[in-house]
């Protein structure tokens, strides 16, 4: 590894150069606003409807089996509607909130409603162009001139890309809970937040479910964050090293993401479907207890298939990039 760091350093300047980074903190800054005023309507709308919290998680559950008993709704959509009845009913039962308006709970809830198309489109804005950019741009050929094997240029790319794809996921957070804070409080660290919910198709299994404070359960939710963007960079990287086109590049990865959040919605009785990467992104939904979707389907299975993924991308990734006649 001797001689990584001046490359790494490189390629961390070349990333922040783009100003990609400034982008995703702009767009931040436009949308986390907008959400937290939407919050803000929907709780003075609740506090408005209902004077006690408990009452609004009792209509919810009222709503949900009057839909339930309609003959027009299908069976494959009323098994989720049962399974959100019991977790009410648990919450319920154990005196718990689980839409206490502060900031600490909005943070979390931003962060698992990202998970399956906000943060895999920020990500994709930094890794997209990783190499296709260079080889448009013609850098390339200058860097593959100097004395330094082609792993480790490859290499350093993608320690840089970890990089600021951590710091994405740390800065999403950071706005999140800060302009947040200043409408809901700063508080809700402590507050306990149930996990361990069971889903196994239709049935519901509570027996495991535990407390824990929100902050940690916050950095088990970020840590799942991770491991979904790492996985959608580093499949990024591949199609950028395969491709020449930064456009294409682009493109690609955004139709992969876009069609695999389409088709977790749709593919419920498409058992295949479930060694597609894009169907396992969002992970957050299994410390939630919202049904995956595809019966069979655990974090385990999706954490399995996600590490299969993005080995299967890096070895395609260092093989086609340090064989491949890249100057011409």
């Amino acid at each position: 590894m001797k001689g990584m760091l001046p490359l790494v350093q490189n390629e961390t300047l070349k990333i922040w150069k783009k100003k990609r980074f400034y982008v995703i903190l702009l767009i931040l800054l436009v949308l986390v606003p907008l959400f937290t005023y939407a919050q803000l309507r929907v709780s003075q709308t609740n506090a408005a409807n209902f004077k006690d919290w408990r009452n609004q998680i009792q209509q919810q559950i009222t709503d949900l089996q009057n839909t339930l008993a309609s003959d027009r709704m299908p069976e494959e959509w009323k098994k989720y509607d049962r399974i959100k009845v019991q977790q009410l009913q648990y919450y319920l039962d154990h005196d718990i909130n689980p839409n206490s308006p502060d900031a600490a709970t909005f943070t979390r809830q931003f962060m698992a409603s990202s998970v399956s198309m906000f943060f895999p489109l920020l990500i994709l804005a930094l890794s997209s162009d990783l190499v296709s950019g260079e080889r448009t741009g013609g850098t390339i050929k200058m860097l593959l001139t100097r004395p330094v094997r082609r792993w480790k240029i490859l290499m350093s790319k993608l320690i840089a890309l970890t990089l600021y794809v951590s710091l994405a996921i740390l800065a999403t957070g950071a706005v999140c809970y800060l302009i947040s804070g200043i409408v809901f409080g700063f508080g809700g660290w402590t507050m306990p937040v149930f996990t361990g919910f069971v889903i196994d198709g239709a049935s519901f299994d509570s027996t495991g479910v535990h407390a824990v404070p929100q902050w940690a359960y916050m950095l088990m939710q970020s840590g799942l964050i991770w491991i979904s963007c790492m996985t959608i960079a580093i499949l990024s990287m591949m199609v950028s090293v395969l491709v020449r086109s930064t456009a294409a590049s682009i493109v690609t990865m955004m139709a992969a993401v876009i069609s695999g959040s389409i088709l977790a919605g749709m593919a419920s009785s498409w058992e295949t479907a479930k060694y597609i990467f894009s169907v396992n992104i969002d992970l957050t939904d299994y410390l939630e207890g919202t049904p995956p979707p595809i019966a069979g389907m655990d974090i385990g299975f999706s954490l399995t298939v996600l590490g299969i993924w993005a080995a299967a991308a890096l070895a395609v990734s260092f093989g086609v990039f340090t064989k491949q006649d890249i100057l011409n």
